[in-house]
């Protein structure tokens, strides 16, 4: 599997419709929608999915409105249950024996075991690799179809994946009974390519996925990782914090190397009625030219931003106003899903 910042061919997404997703604040997801797409359109083509000619049409009328160029965006009538195609979408692999081509791998999807309206989006990753012109196949260990989403594991692309055992490994999550870690181990590795699984004991707080990686940690660079960091050590974060920095401290992958980790800010407690949100900077998406990355009105968000564009010096990094769309229980990285360019080697 590519890492993300490595060239994209585009970037799919599905325009929101499920209102129950964000009660109150639809209206305000759909324009933070057009902001991201506006920001992708400008260094790669945007794929859209929609529900049908009038939702796609709806849709039209919002992003003219937010003077985003459609000419870099083509929509697909490809119906959804929910907009996180991070977790029902394909995840895009490079063929290492001929024909050198891209792959879309298909995870079994339930909805995070949490939801019963997940029919629609198990039939979403086919349905994009057929309209990318993409073969595809179920990921697998021996006869069993993987139970997994997307943003359960992040990638460097030279050999390393990170995951959390509490997504993973934790038997009460509804994914794979019956695997235990080596045979974890054994899916991704023969799955995406890789050849090292570093592991995490948790994620974060107020996580609908019962503890995806992408709001904890994520990679920057090969053996490069940033790592949620609150500074206020009373934060229920800080203690997931703590145990991922101890996991990886000492960890030598295959390279030899020991790994850079780097903290990322945390904003202050995102709460609706109680409800802690999972809002969180490492949910940022890498573009072609750009680096999408959820705000919150936050004195930490500045600081944030400083620190991934640090990280990508290559990159133009951009703040997008995320307090409506984490009431979805997800921002960025939740909502895309990468296709990287096909080449020959």
């Amino acid at each position: 599997m590519p890492a993300e910042w490595e060239p994209h061919e585009a970037t799919w997404i599905a325009w929101p419709h499920e209102r129950s997703d964000w009660p109150g604040r639809f209206d305000g997801v759909r324009w933070t929608y057009t902001e991201i797409v506006r920001r992708l359109g400008e260094s790669e083509r945007v794929e859209i999915l929609v529900q049908d000619s009038a939702h796609e049409r709806s849709a039209r009328r919002t992003l003219r409105a937010g003077n985003v160029d459609l000419t870099a965006v083509r929509f697909w009538s490809i119906p959804t249950d929910r907009s996180w195609l991070r977790d029902s979408g394909p995840t895009f692999v490079r063929r290492t024996r001929a024909p050198f081509d891209l792959l879309g791998l298909q995870w079994k999807f339930n909805a995070w075991a949490k939801y019963d309206n997940w029919r629609a989006d198990r039939q979403v990753s086919p349905a994009i690799c057929r309209a990318a012109r993409t073969p595809s196949e179920r990921a697998r260990i021996g006869s069993r179809w993987l139970v997994l989403e997307g943003g359960a594991f992040d990638v460097d692309g030279h050999g390393l994946l990170v995951a959390t055992e509490e997504c993973l490994l934790d038997r009460t999550q509804g994914r794979n009974p019956g695997l235990d870690r080596r045979a974890v181990e054994r899916a991704l590795r023969a799955n995406l390519g890789v050849e090292d699984v570093l592991w995490l004991p948790k994620g974060i707080a107020g996580d609908d996925t019962h503890g995806h990686v992408d709001d904890i940690a994520r990679f920057v660079a090969p053996g490069r990782l940033v790592v949620v960091r609150p500074a206020d050590r009373a934060d229920i974060d800080r203690s997931a914090s703590d145990a991922a920095f101890d996991a990886l401290a000492d960890v030598r992958p295959h390279a030899g190397r020991r790994l850079r980790l780097d903290p990322l800010p945390a904003p202050e407690p995102v709460l609706v009625r109680g409800q802690r949100l999972p809002a969180s900077y490492a949910n940022f998406y890498i573009a072609n030219r750009t680096v999408l990355v959820p705000t919150f009105d936050d004195p930490a968000d500045s600081a944030a931003i400083a620190i991934l564009a640090g990280a990508f010096p290559g990159r133009r990094v951009v703040g997008i106003r995320s307090r409506d769309l984490v009431w979805g229980l997800g921002t960025l990285h939740c909502l895309t899903q990468q296709q990287p360019i096909a080449h020959a080697p």
